[in-house]
């Protein structure tokens, strides 16, 4: 167990950081400093108390990235509850099933959602608020109207329990036992099963002393939240850490197109962006491929002489669109297709890939980017956590990656079967990436376990090694590769916007298509080689985390 205590970290912090602003709403504007962010957590720890919650108990949290959903998220674990963060993108019937899987006893959700849902098929909810304003949407008759009660004498009881204001030295949070549950993340993964990981008090310390220590973030400094906070990667570090620090929060809060996403980085000028693969392969296909491949840029990179002054004028650009005053962008919650990897290293951008999992809430291995290296995964966290790979020889045979220390979860919520099978007696997790080890921690991911397809020759083949390769050629917007007949598949939706710039109709897919596979296959190994390409109609179904349902696609 670490000495540090995550609730003391918030309380220390708030004190020490009272007039610094600590959250800022992109679209609406409204800001709060850190005396008005403790100010209006001491608000809803009173109206718990009021409603009779109590240290334990579960309330669930449904919506996007406001500052009402964060001041909701840190005044549960700050109370000695339990929160439940919901992504926004599960469907009503999903998120139904989490709500009353969880045995939450409170949800707070935003209003378009809301609509969606259905009260009376909640189990043991007992009262569901508004994100948007705060108000009563639900209540239970068996509540007896203790939140219309509590909400509407809140004003009177919160100032006669602080007649003078409320001050630094009213911030005070409860010791909480290191191993008591704080949050319970049901995950979306790919094998079409939600499973509620229990994350405890020091699991998210974990995470947030890590962050301290390295100085992702620091006082003063500024943070622009785009990742969804429901997920465990933007919660740990666009929150949790920031929080910890004395950070400014910018909530983006809108869906994180390229174009609006550049704009805000733009005014925001963090000094950390954390970014899943998709945006920065998004940057890179739509503005720097067709900035690199005219005639004259072609000639220009071959040059030895010229390149250099070339990439560094793409850098320059590249680093200003993003803010121009961050340390480093960080690369989570998927496989960085590893051209744009390349590319940019060439060009010597800030870039580092990390590596975890929402059952290790989430960071289990990373490296600041002087001293990344490229096709890795960061090292494994040092004092925090530990890794081994299941093979004979673990820096150059590929098994499976398991981690032990402090960020692994205490389990799977009401799943005994399903904890026990990626748990094992002496505390190791076994994650279902399959990699190798390098001798000073750093972590190599060579895909799935299982999605990993045996050979007829007996050789290990990773579909996403594949898949990277293939979504480089023209006109390939995404891929699966699948086995049928004993034959490797790739199915590929294509690419409609570039087939529309450059006058390429559907008629013409099937012979563009086939030399997409000749070229292909000219990359990869033998036993890699795929038998032919299937266009599919419409783009693959996801996860809410934006992952594809492979399981869909196996039969």
């Amino acid at each position: 167990m670490l000495k540090e205590d995550l609730l003391q970290i918030y309380a220390r912090n708030f004190r020490k950081n009272w007039e610094l602003q600590a959250i800022t709403d992109y679209t609406t504007g409204e800001s709060l400093t850190y005396g008005d962010f403790a100010r209006r957590i001491a608000r809803t720890h009173l109206f718990f108390k009021e409603c009779g919650i109590r240290q334990g108990d579960k309330i669930a949290l449904l919506g996007k990235n406001t500052i009402s959903w964060v001041v909701t998220y840190m005044a549960t674990i700050t109370y000695g509850a339990v929160i439940v963060p919901i992504l926004q993108d599960f469907n009503p019937q999903d998120a139904l099933h989490i709500v009353n899987h969880s045995d939450s006893l409170m949800l707070f959700v935003a209003d378009s959602v809301w609509e969606n849902l259905e009260f009376d098929k909640m189990h043991k909810i007992k009262v569901a608020m508004s994100l948007d304003d705060a108000r009563v949407l639900a209540e239970h008759p068996d509540n007896s109207g203790k939140a219309m009660k509590a909400i509407a004498a809140l004003p009177r009881k919160f100032a006669k329990m602080y007649p003078k204001g409320f001050h630094p030295e009213h911030v005070c949070y409860p010791l909480m036992h290191k191993d008591a549950l704080a949050e319970i993340n049901y995950t979306s993964g790919t094998t079409g099963f939600s499973k509620g990981v229990m994350l405890t008090h020091n699991n998210l310390c974990g995470n947030v002393v890590f962050g301290m220590r390295s100085h992702l973030h620091y006082r003063g400094s500024r943070c622009l939240s785009f990742l969804p906070l429901a997920h465990a990667y933007g919660c740990a570090f666009d929150m949790l850490v920031p929080l910890a620090v004395g950070t400014h929060i910018t909530l983006f809060g809108k869906l994180p197109s390229p174009k609006a996403l550049l704009k805000a980085l733009g005014e925001v000028r963090p000094n950390l962006i954390l970014c899943v693969p998709l945006i920065l392969e998004k940057v890179y296909r739509n503005q720097i491929v067709p900035a690199i491949s005219t005639p004259a840029m072609k000639r220009l990179v071959r040059l030895p002489l010229l390149n250099k002054a070339v990439f560094s004028k793409i850098r320059r650009k590249l680093v200003d669109a993003f803010g121009g005053e961050f340390e480093e962008v960080i690369v989570g919650g998927a496989p960085l297709n590893p051209e744009v990897e390349d590319f940019l290293y060439k060009i010597n951008f800030p870039l580092t890939v990390g590596y975890g999992m929402t059952e290790c809430g989430p960071l289990i291995s990373y490296t600041p980017w002087r001293k990344f290296i490229p096709g890795s995964s960061g090292r494994v966290l040092p004092d925090i956590m530990q890794a081994k790979i299941l093979s004979d020889d673990q820096a150059h045979i590929p098994g499976e990656i398991c981690v032990k220390g402090e960020n692994v979860m205490k389990g799977y919520y009401k799943n005994r079967k399903a904890t026990e099978a990626v748990l094992d007696k002496d505390g190791w997790l076994h994650t279902g990436d399959m990699g190798t080890l390098g001798a000073d921690g750093t972590v190599f991911i060579k895909g799935r376990y299982k999605t990993m397809i045996l050979s007829a020759n007996g050789q290990n083949i990773y579909p996403e090694e594949i898949e990277a390769k293939l979504n480089n050629m023209p006109f390939v917007a995404e891929s699966l590769i699948v086995e049928r007949d004993k034959r490797l598949v790739a199915l590929v939706y294509p690419d409609y916007e570039a087939m529309d710039r450059q006058g390429v109709t559907s008629d013409m897919l099937p012979e563009i298509m086939e030399k997409v596979t000749a070229e292909l296959n000219k990359l990869v190994a033998p036993y890699e080689r795929i038998d032919r390409i299937q266009l599919i109609a419409s783009e693959f179904e996801k996860t809410p985390k934006r992952s594809i349902k492979r399981y869909l696609y196996n039969a």
